[in-house]
């Protein structure tokens, strides 16, 4: 006679084997160009009728090579069960000789994504509740300033318009926005460079007061040295981090800012997978993490990462300038983690930026909801998207003032 315990076993069994057994057929990317860059958008398509997921893996000047990267991807799961993520994951990962890289593991980003669409599509909830459900009521979103735009208005002098953009935000509902104000730097700077960009920072703060939150942004231009000059001129105005103030491969070096200013040093937006991470982290190099969904390995690793860490007590704000997809994204990651921060968010880089999307994706205001629809949220319409194909991505040379390569 079975016990309890057997006849448990038996049923579960049979439920598994009468479960469907649903399997990728195909793997697609559409390429959809936004004017700084090309998204590249992943459909993970299954043989049950209408069952399919979204990503986006998109990465600057490396287009062609990240969908290429899809592709050699795709073979490995083509006839898999995208229900079996982190399965599905170590394949992608371990399974051929060459792993990690910026390239590949962008690519992994968007499928993952995409498989996480579909088991939350498929179980009828949203992903952040598939990951453990939401830790917070609503998220907090900052907008950015615009880099391209800014930098045109920094070269010509016009410090004052750093505040008036900044005042563009604040009307739309943002309490948190980012900037650039630091140029393309040399290896030790002026004093007429180092005091033009604190006017720049001054005239935010004037024009906002004290409760907007102002993030500068680096974007490893400076070296440490050069971080740290500009830094301790900008003390007074309660920055509330300091992004990339040198490249993250340089951990000791952003160790030494970190222990120079007064400010939160930010980072990780180049860094991918979790091994990356590792030493940013055990050295508490910065005080606040910066993985990117898109390229840091997707949801899965996004998730590892943050939770790594939380045992540093250091906050995550995910890095986001990409598409909707990638928006979506990272919205479920910082709904389920506890220790995030806050979303970056791209709201007016293309006027047609919600046009792609089936249902508009609402990152307007300064905060967001907890997601409720199924998967990630979002579906794409693919005829709009189409609307705006690939095209070769603008080459962005910066050099020092005698000729030599600059970091930009």
């Amino acid at each position: 006679m079975l016990d309890a315990m057997a006849i448990a076993r038996l049923q579960a069994r049979e439920v598994c084997c009468n479960q469907t057994f649903v399997k990728i057929t195909a793997i697609e990317t559409l390429v959809v160009n936004a004017r700084m860059r090309n998204w590249v958008l992943v459909k993970v398509v299954t043989d049950q009728p209408g069952l399919y997921g979204w990503g986006e893996c998109t990465l600057e000047w490396k287009t062609k090579s990240v969908v290429g990267a899809v592709e050699d991807l795709s073979v490995l799961l083509i006839g898999q069960d995208p229900r079996r993520i982190e399965h599905l994951w170590q394949i992608m990962h371990r399974q051929y000789f060459w792993r990690g890289g910026i390239t590949n593991m962008s690519a992994m980003s968007g499928i993952d994504q995409a498989l996480w669409d579909i088991k939350g599509k498929e179980l009828g909830r949203p992903v952040c509740e598939l990951l453990g459900g939401p830790v917070r009521e609503t998220l907090r979103l900052y907008d950015h300033l615009g880099g391209g735009l800014l930098e045109g208005m920094y070269r010509t002098g016009d410090a004052e318009a750093f505040g008036e953009r900044i005042l563009e935000s604040m009307v739309r509902g943002f309490t948190a926005v980012k900037a650039m104000p630091i140029p393309v730097a040399e290896m030790v700077e002026s004093a007429a460079v180092l005091k033009h960009a604190a006017k720049c920072v001054e005239a935010m703060r004037t024009a906002a007061g004290d409760e907007i939150d102002i993030m500068l942004d680096l974007h490893a231009r400076t070296t440490p040295a050069t971080a740290i000059q500009f830094g301790r001129l900008l003390t007074d105005y309660n920055l509330y981090w300091y992004e990339e103030p040198c490249w993250p491969e340089h951990v000791d070096a952003l160790a030494e800012v970190a222990r120079a200013l007064p400010f939160p040093i930010a980072t990780g937006e180049r860094l991918v997978g979790r091994w990356e991470f590792r030493e940013v982290l055990e050295k508490r190099a910065c005080s606040v993490i910066q993985p990117d969904i898109s390229h840091c390995g997707g949801i899965s690793e996004g998730r590892r990462i943050a939770a790594m860490a939380e045992t540093y007590s250091i906050s995550v704000a995910c890095h986001n300038p990409q598409g909707p997809v990638s928006t979506a994204s990272s919205i479920h990651v910082g709904f389920a983690t506890p220790n995030y921060l806050i979303q970056e968010v791209v709201r007016a880089d293309v006027p047609w930026r919600n046009d792609i999307l089936v249902e508009p994706l609402d990152v307007q205001q300064g905060i967001c909801q907890v997601p409720t629809a199924p998967g990630l949220g979002i579906d794409i319409n693919e005829a709009e998207a189409r609307k705006h194909p690939f095209e070769r991505e603008v080459t962005m040379a910066y050099f020092h003032k005698d000729g030599s390569v600059a970091d930009w």
